[in-house]
């Protein structure tokens, strides 16, 4: 800029100062900060239910039971995580909605993190979406927008964000960066101070489907940063592109059908997916999947979603393995969310019958193995 003729010769040149500072957002931001943060103190350490396994085998298995947050899934940890991510970052403004592409957990939860701090939420989801998710949402005060193509979600949340001024929190991209994987009693953390005083602290693996795949770069990292020997596995059900773009090193590795286990699996190679940070992954039939979330139910009387089946399936696999070679340890995998979601579906015998899902096989091969200590072949 040119300097003034009138300013003396040798004057410093004008300081351009702009201060956007808004008391009134500030106040709203700290509280909003707060409120969040206080549910966190309330919901964060969720339960480490033990799976019954033979005593002789020397193996524990747990299953660390998300199913008893708030919003009554794994979910509810990552929609807290994006809601403060958004909010430090100046993105969640008052009055101006958040806006997710999310038909099932993820969109319920965030649904009351937008309603716990007062701003509008709205979740993109296909028309087929089922009623009981669309009640759900609505009961935390979130509002439904369809689309026709299931692909087309991320594309009209980013546009409706534009349109109306709101965030699109895209949870795709930022699961794994929102969450603070030091420490700060992310899952994590709660599972190792959970173990503590348990016979094998140090858990031989940790089991955790994909679905963002935030969860499961939040313990890979966590577990590398804190140096121990734990390996973490990450298990795909059918119709997801995760395990063979792990397998052939592809980011650009996709599937053109969704799913059928609901809340993990992607057509496509997520951002937040993370490959180098894990061990292992298993690719899961959706029948053994089913059979494991049944076989929980009768070994602890707790129904759960499909996605604990899938993970639970793949622990029950390497608790093979440890028996096989006479290991002993301790195994980690999650309870997602509760069954009472799915009766229609995964405990549904008409369901599996219209989905061609024969399950006998797989229940009956838990059942030997949970008796002869045998891993099928």
């Amino acid at each position: 800029m040119p300097r003034d003729p009138a300013a003396p010769a040798g004057a410093p040149a004008e300081t351009h100062d702009v201060d956007r500072s808004d008391t009134a957002y500030r106040s709203w931001l700290k509280e909003a900060v707060r409120k969040v943060q206080a549910d966190a103190n309330r919901s964060a350490d969720t339960h480490l239910l033990r799976f019954p396994l033979p005593e002789e085998w020397n193996i524990d298995l747990y299953l660390k039971d998300e199913s008893t947050h708030p919003t009554g899934s794994l979910k509810h940890r990552l929609a807290r995580s994006l809601f403060l991510y958004g909010l430090c970052n100046g993105w969640i403004r008052p009055g101006k909605p958040v806006i997710e592409a999310s038909s099932g957990s993820t969109a319920v939860s965030e649904a009351y993190f937008a309603k716990l701090i007062g701003v509008p939420f709205v979740a993109v989801m296909p028309r087929t979406t089922s009623a009981e998710k669309i009640r759900l949402i609505e009961f935390h005060g979130g509002q439904c927008h369809f689309v026709d193509d299931p692909r087309r979600m991320y594309e009209e949340s980013a546009a409706l964000a534009e349109r109306t001024g709101g965030h699109y929190m895209d949870q795709f991209t930022y699961a794994e960066r929102a969450t603070d994987w030091r420490g700060n009693n992310n899952i994590a953390e709660s599972i190792y101070q959970q173990l503590r005083l348990e016979r094998y602290p140090e858990p031989a693996w940790i089991v955790a489907t994909a679905g963002t795949g935030g969860t499961s770069a939040t313990i890979a990292r966590y577990v590398h940063y804190m140096q121990y020997d734990t390996r973490i596995c990450v298990p795909d059900p059918e119709n997801s592109c995760f395990f063979d773009g792990w397998t052939r090193n592809d980011p650009e590795a996709s599937s053109a059908h969704g799913s059928r286990i609901e809340g993990i699996g992607r057509p496509r190679m997520e951002p937040s997916f993370l490959p180098r940070a894990v061990d292992r992954m298993m690719k899961v039939p959706d029948a053994a999947s089913v059979a494991a979330v049944r076989a929980l139910d009768t070994a602890i009387g707790r129904k759960a979603g499909g996605s604990t089946g899938t993970g639970l399936w793949s622990a029950l696999k390497i608790v093979g393995e440890m028996v096989a070679t006479g290991r002993r340890g301790s195994v980690v995998t999650l309870l997602c969310d509760p069954g009472d979601r799915y009766l229609d579906k995964y405990y549904s015998d008409d369901w599996l019958a219209a989905q061609g899902i024969d399950i006998e096989p797989y229940s009956a091969a838990i059942d030997r193995f949970l008796t002869t200590g045998h891993w099928p072949r």
